[in-house]
């Protein structure tokens, strides 16, 4: 009983202790999207962090025992079956050659044999079970991003090309898989062979003493027994193999995760930005910013923003005005020069699609969750920002993501700033899906709530240049940028 419960209670901590690990390796500076910049190698980090490290914690303590086992096992029967052989004489090359506990040996070379053979037939399972770990990631993972996309997918109809992705997918799991069946039969084969032999293998190497009558029947069963024992303790990777294979690709799958981590994470850091602090301004002294194939987007752009000027950012399509952003709040790597920046706590950034995590609504109005906020407050806030019909929903748990509209995700967005209250709000087309009269609402009352707040915008629509003082144009053509009043 406590057997059991010993193993799995070191198997809980185990796991919790690597889990936790890995996820903060991952998401730490930001590894987890620089793994989407430089880690093309890296296929399914969630899959590698929860089902890799699972499989590695529950298989690695079942070896261990295993061997444990064996060892003793071979402990207890090795002196009994050296005693037992007694030696074994024959003349070769004209000399009597004579060798003490020539059974013990027999075992040893047989075992020795065994498991080579059983290696030189198995030693592709690695390969093959790492690729069908890859393969069973991948096909979960299509299916959860048609999940994710429902709504887009029935939109423009696309069951049929997503039916054929995952039916692709499937049929690659499936061949990889029936290469697995066969190298398995052959393991098989091979080991059920392995073992009817190791049954007569022992008195045929006895037999001569036994008809000599240097043993008597009862001798030749002990020295069987006790050669059976030896073997099977020293024949552990033989019948343990095709499951050492499996492990070994996991191992090779988590260990090949972290070096791919560690490297983007050098890879990142060749890209060198000094980040200065500043007490009230946002600075950009000779940055470039560069496509993720090395081609210059924008070159030798300098500008300075001071506080309580709101400022516009325009461009065609294609400027990277939203990689300017990202290249601000350190999020995009391909970036030299210097940026002088407030604290990270005065800045806030609202993508186009603002992230709502899993859980309660409460809980993505206030996300990341840095500010405590009441209800009655919390509650005017929804109210103004025209979501206030969803305040009943408040502790209820759902995907937001997919409840919620594009339009009323912005709006949530919105709370979110009111709840910061940011010295610097960067929105990246916030308003694109909310109408004119939404829009309009939105951005007074930044103004008239967040006066100590300057506001950086990305945006198309002329409607946005009343709430904005300063224009930030790009030109897509010199890949500079101009700072001008509007």
């Amino acid at each position: 009983v406590y057997s059991y419960y010993l193993q799995q209670t070191l198997i809980l901590n185990w796991r919790r202790w690597l889990t936790t690990r890995f996820i903060d390796i991952w998401l730490q500076n930001k590894t987890y999207y620089n793994l989407q910049m430089f880690g093309k190698d890296t296929d399914n980090p969630d899959q590698r962090i929860s089902e890799d490290v699972r499989q590695f914690v529950e298989m690695t303590l079942s070896f261990g025992i295993g061997i444990l086992k064996a060892f003793c096992t071979f402990a207890s029967f090795v002196v009994i079956l050296y005693n037992l052989s007694g030696s074994l004489s024959f003349t070769f090359m004209g000399k009597t050659w004579t060798i003490n506990g020539y059974m013990l040996w027999a075992s040893l070379l047989y075992s020795l044999i065994g498991t080579y053979i059983t290696h030189i037939v198995g030693r592709k399972l690695v390969k093959i079970n790492f690729i069908q770990q890859k393969y069973e990631a991948d096909f979960r993972f299509s299916m959860i991003r048609l999940r994710e996309s429902a709504e887009s997918v029935a939109f423009y109809r696309g069951e049929a090309q997503e039916g054929s992705v995952f039916k692709q997918r499937f049929k690659m799991l499936l061949d990889n898989f029936w290469k697995l069946v066969n190298k398995q039969k052959q393991l098989v084969f091979l080991n059920s062979g392995y073992s009817q032999i190791a049954i007569i293998f022992p008195f045929v190497v006895a037999m001569n003493r036994y008809l000599t009558k240097e043993v008597t029947l009862g001798g030749l069963m002990q020295v069987a027994s006790a050669f059976g024992r030896v073997q099977d303790s020293l024949s552990y990777f033989v019948d343990m193999y095709s499951s050492i294979a499996q492990w070994q690709a996991v191992v090779m799958r988590l260990t090949c995760f972290g070096h791919h981590m560690h490297d983007v994470y050098q890879q990142a850091e060749r890209f060198h930005v000094e980040r200065f602090a500043a007490a009230d301004v946002v600075e950009v002294n000779n940055m470039q910013i560069n496509l993720q194939d090395g081609k210059p987007l924008l070159e030798n752009i300098s500008f300075t923003l001071h506080p309580g000027h709101n400022v516009l950012i325009k461009g065609v399509s294609g400027s990277g005005k939203s990689t300017l952003l990202r290249a601000i709040s350190g999020i995009w790597p391909f970036v030299d020069g210097k940026i002088f920046l407030p604290e990270r706590d005065k800045l806030m950034f609202i993508p186009q699609r603002s992230y709502l995590p899993l859980g309660t609504l409460r809980a993505a109005l206030n996300y990341p969750g840095n500010k405590p906020i009441d209800d009655t407050e919390l509650i005017y806030l929804m109210d103004l920002c025209q979501i206030g019909y969803l305040k009943d929903k408040l502790d209820l748990e759902a995907d937001w993501s997919h409840v919620l509209s594009v339009g009323e995700q912005q709006r949530l967005a919105f709370v979110r700033a009111h709840i910061q209250q940011p010295q610097w709000l960067f929105l990246d087309e916030a308003t694109s899906a909310l109408d004119e009269d939404t829009e309009a609402n939105m951005y007074s009352l930044l103004q008239e709530r967040l006066q100590q707040t300057t506001v950086v915008s990305v945006g198309h629509r002329s409607t946005l240049n009343k709430y904005h003082e300063l224009v930030l144009r790009l030109n897509k053509s010199t890949r500079q940028v101009t700072l001008e009043k509007l």
